[in-house]
């Protein structure tokens, strides 16, 4: 399957804003990296501006991540708790992961773009956690107020040990995927337990 030039031209727009940030990437440096002419305007066959392209390689991107926002329905029909929370957190790092380079570029450009980026927080950030909160409430029985806070704490941990990765390049615990998803899955389920 052969890539059209306005997919190269995301695809490489993105990594190179990812990895050099919106500013520090010139089309120039777009056009090359998708195999056309630096600076003879091919870029703009396909874009009116650079920042058309970063917002075609949002929108890519969150297309992507829609199933994240109703993680409900990965859970059909598992019915034990602990698997799907196994399941939650592994699933929720390998999204992540799939999107190092849009949590890179939501980061920097948050607040020399906001409009821009504000859409992709919603749906990256609030969906999600939304939606986690929404399967604790029906699946775990948690009253919705206490569901939104573990899911603020819950989620929040497996989304600070990625954006500690990929912003700062920094692991403090030094600890693999695996013993932190059993930690994770352990403490949740520990919270999540009926109160006597």
């Amino acid at each position: 399957m052969t890539t059209s030039t306005r997919d190269r031209i995301i695809d490489v727009a993105m990594e190179l804003f990812g990895r050099d940030g919106y500013k520090g990437t010139s089309v120039a440096r777009i056009e090359r990296a998708a195999g056309l002419t630096p600076g003879a305007g091919g870029l703009y066959h396909h874009f009116r501006t650079k920042e058309e392209v970063l917002a075609a390689g949002i929108e890519r991107h969150l297309e992507r991540v829609t199933a994240l926002r109703d993680i409900r329905h990965v859970f059909a029909g598992v019915g034990d708790l602990r698997t799907e929370l196994t399941l939650t957190a592994r699933y929720t790092l390998a999204e992540l992961d799939g999107e190092t380079e849009l949590l890179r570029i939501v980061a920097s450009e948050a607040r020399s773009r906001p409009e821009l980026v504000e859409g992709a927080v919603q749906q990256l950030v609030n969906a999600t956690y939304e939606g986690f909160a929404d399967w604790l409430h029906e699946r775990a029985g948690v009253p919705r107020d206490r569901a939104r806070t573990t899911a603020a704490v819950g989620l929040g941990g497996l989304l600070t040990s990625r954006l500690l990765r990929v912003l700062l390049n920094a692991d403090p615990t030094g600890t693999d995927d695996e013993a932190l998803v059993e930690t994770w899955v352990a403490m949740m389920h520990d919270h999540l337990a009926p109160r006597p």
